[in-house]
């Protein structure tokens, strides 16, 4: 390897303004020594004992490659302004407050969309979501694991005391002016409690349907199926996938004075000004298909429904659009065309699917290579699934790399992707017939399903075949 390996334990000894600051990667550590790895020409006695005053530690230095030192930097210390989490003993409130307060800021500037604190029976962690998957941070201590989880649920206003049941909240904070909301789950496991922190830091006035990805002609056809006055929009794609962010940037389209909104979510991620939106409490009874019997009679222009989840909801949702609504909602299929045969098996007759449906829509997340570092590459043999490749034109693609920009993942954001499908009266007629491979339709009316959009991020170089290798094969 051309960078150090660094285990969580080591990587936590020192920050990474420390780290950067002196040019030092921790080796090991051993009661209070620990020893550095540092450029043979930096190592010296005034930096091992400036080193040992501000660390506290007794310091040793091993000397290493300058280039492995800085590749090592850049993998495993991202650096910004909220880059002084190191804490690993949090004695006191004052401790517990800042490191919280701090790994928020930092979560925040690293584009990181979960934190989770996870209790083991040999150790607790810290993971941080970035760009869809999960890095570990940090390895907590059990006392300040203990002290952690309080600090969490006293923010979110839960019960300190009550470490059977699971429970949900919020945390709001500001960084720079702006108000960010943190929605909390805490779990009791079997050595402990789970606690999982959702940052939803974009502000729903701010999500436009502009800004996430249509391609020109879905972007026509998704915003023909919002506007009609009535009928049913779904979109479905897995668990963070980007379908809330879709919903939340169309209701933002949708929302004037002159239309009454009304939404049913599990739960609220944002608030909306001048839309109706309504926490689901299954435990009391408020259920979706509940709500949706209420909506009707609230005189509503525009419904939002979390999710379809079983025959009742979708029966109800099939309701609202046949008297006059317009109803947006989500559900778990792979394609949009699989969406249909869901309802179907759900037991809706395909007659009503038919008249009601205007859009179903499927999306994906994918991760977007780093431009700093990307390798261009002919394809070749080597390649898996070299032949298919061929087959749909790819000749050359890029590889991830990784460097600095990166922190040596090769990738950097992620983009959506979508199948959007409107229903017009020739695929209506193919929904009653109960058809079940519309490929030919497809291709006829333009309508690129997921793998040929994935197909194109490789070709024009923003992501890999890695990456969307799922999303072909499906």
């Amino acid at each position: 390897m051309d960078f150090i390996d660094l285990p969580v334990d080591l990587l936590q000894i020192i920050s990474p303004e420390h780290a950067w600051n002196y040019q030092i990667i921790p080796k090991s550590k051993k009661n209070n020594t620990v020893c550095f790895y540092a450029e043979k020409t930096h190592i010296s006695n005034e930096l091992i004992n400036e080193l040992e005053m501000v660390l506290g530690f007794r310091i040793l230095l091993e000397p290493a490659e300058k280039h492995m030192i800085e590749k090592t930097l850049g993998k495993f210390y991202r650096k910004n302004k909220y880059a002084g989490v190191s804490h690993t003993r949090l004695n006191s409130k004052d401790e517990t407050d800042n490191f919280l307060l701090l790994l928020l800021n930092e979560a925040k500037q690293n584009g990181c969309s979960d934190i989770h604190f996870e209790v083991y029976e040999s150790g607790n962690r810290v993971r941080l979501r970035i760009d869809g998957l999960l890095v570990e941070r940090f390895t907590i201590d059990n006392n300040d694991y203990l002290s952690l989880i309080n600090q969490i649920k006293i923010k979110s206003n839960l019960d300190i005391s009550e470490k059977r049941l699971p429970q949900d909240g919020r945390i709001s904070f500001e960084d720079n002016g702006e108000k960010i909301d943190v929605r909390v789950s805490v779990l009791p496991t079997r050595f402990g409690e789970k606690a999982v922190l959702r940052l939803l830091t974009k502000e729903p006035h701010l999500v436009h349907l502009d800004s996430l990805g249509f391609s020109k002609q879905d972007h026509i056809n998704y915003k023909n199926g919002i506007f009609k006055p009535h009928g049913i929009v779904l979109i479905s794609g897995p668990t963070g996938s980007g379908k809330t962010t879709t919903l939340y940037a169309t209701i933002n389209e949708l929302n004037k004075t002159t239309r009454n909104i009304l939404t049913i979510e599990d739960p609220i991620e944002y608030t909306m000004e001048g839309v109706n939106q309504v926490q689901l409490k299954e435990d009391i009874g408020l259920t979706f298909s509940a709500a949706l019997r209420t909506f009707l009679r609230q005189d509503p222009d525009i419904i939002m429904l979390g999710e379809i989840r079983d025959q009742e909801t979708a029966s109800m949702a099939i309701r609202a659009s046949l008297t006059g609504h317009l109803l947006l909602s989500t559900i778990h299929t792979n394609s949009a065309w699989g969406t249909i045969t869901r309802l179907i098996d759900m037991g809706i007759e395909p007659f009503l699917i038919a008249s009601t449906l205007n859009l179903s829509v499927a999306q994906r997340l994918v991760r977007l290579l780093c431009p700093h570092c990307k390798i261009k590459k002919k394809l070749d043999t080597s390649d898996f699934a070299y032949t298919q490749w061929l087959e749909k034109g790819v000749l050359e693609h890029y590889l991830a790399k990784g460097c600095d920009n990166c922190f040596y993942t090769g990738y950097r954001g992620r983009k959506a992707i979508f199948e959007v499908l409107p229903v017009d009266e020739e695929l209506a007629e193919k929904i009653k017939r109960k058809e079940t491979d519309i490929s030919d339709y497809t291709t006829l009316k333009g309508i690129k399903v997921l793998s040929e959009n994935a197909l194109e991020l490789v070709v024009s170089g923003s992501t890999s075949l890695e990456e969307i290798y799922s999303l072909i094969c499906a």
